[in-house]
């Protein structure tokens, strides 16, 4: 059996794929689980409101195809965020963050990876701040009762760009069910302006950080980048995030509409697996 467990993304698929049709896919391409996407789409937040029977249908067809989903990537609080001015949009963020611990529960989902904003659509405050702060304690305690852990993801602003600034609010909160999970491409582009290097500031998570989001980018875009094209030294970030005792893993990319869609995430897993075979190996050869 081997020492870690390797991703893939939602979103890498086409999204009129059924479940089914998903999950044989990251099979058929070399992964062991799938991480869901709730986005502040429509389509995507309904997902929280799923009945029972949906849940359970879902479940049966991760024991079916053998892949389950394992992740979640909620990024509705983008939107929804915690830290709006607006009460009735923080009402909303908490329903929110309430419904997808619970379907995380209901589906076997062990992390939830948080979207590090206070605010998005807007600029932020010390009182955008004071209501993200306020608001995450709440999360957090809530993830606690139901024994989810919940991880940062570093994004692409300002106030969440490191693993040093999720860690700010992680020591902050001081609960061993927040932690951090950074993305590998946002944090190589915050290095461009930031004093430390991608490996200093992945350090200063030490201990806190639950997994890690694999992902290529180049200078100045953060998304839709194909694996091994950007500057992202991938061998570098996952020899770091080995050491820290990180074993989960998960190939962040999106379906753009390519004819070769299902050979790029053959590649992604193929490249990023092959590294960490070699670190699995290296750690077995010291041990």
């Amino acid at each position: 059996m081997k020492a870690y467990a390797i991703g893939l993304y939602e979103k890498a698929m086409p999204g009129a794929m059924s479940w089914k049709e998903k999950l044989q896919c990251a099979k058929e391409c070399g992964y062991d689980f799938v991480e869901i996407s709730i986005d502040e789409s429509d389509e995507k937040l309904s997902r929280l409101d799923w009945s029972s029977d949906k849940r359970l249908e879902l479940v049966r067809t991760m024991k079916e195809t053998g892949v389950p989903i394992r992740s979640m990537c909620l990024s509705g609080h983008r939107k929804y965020p915690f830290g709006s001015p607006d009460p009735r949009i923080r009402l909303r963020s908490m329903e929110i963050m309430e419904k997808a611990l619970e379907l995380a529960d209901d589906l076997g989902i062990r992390i939830i990876q948080l979207a590090g904003y206070d605010v998005y659509y807007e600029p932020g405050t010390s009182e955008t701040e004071r209501l993200f702060r306020e608001n995450l304690q709440k999360a957090v305690l809530m993830a606690a009762e139901k024994g989810i852990v919940m991880g940062f993801e570093t994004m692409e602003t300002e106030f969440m760009n490191t693993t040093e600034k999720a860690m700010k609010y992680v020591n902050l909160i001081d609960n061993p069910y927040l932690g951090v999970y950074p993305d590998s491409g946002n944090l190589t582009n915050a290095a461009l302006t930031s004093r430390s290097s991608v490996l200093e500031d992945l350090e200063t998570g030490r201990g806190h950080i639950c997994a890690l989001h694999l992902k290529e980018t180049v200078p100045g875009k953060f998304r839709e980048i194909p694996f091994l094209t950007g500057h992202v030294d991938f061998e570098a970030v996952i020899s770091k995030s080995w050491e820290l005792g990180i074993r989960r893993y998960v190939t962040e990319m999106w379906d753009v509409g390519n004819a070769g869609w299902k050979d790029d995430i053959r590649f992604a897993c193929k490249t990023m697996s092959d590294i960490l075979n070699r670190q699995e190996e290296n750690n077995r050869r010291n041990s």
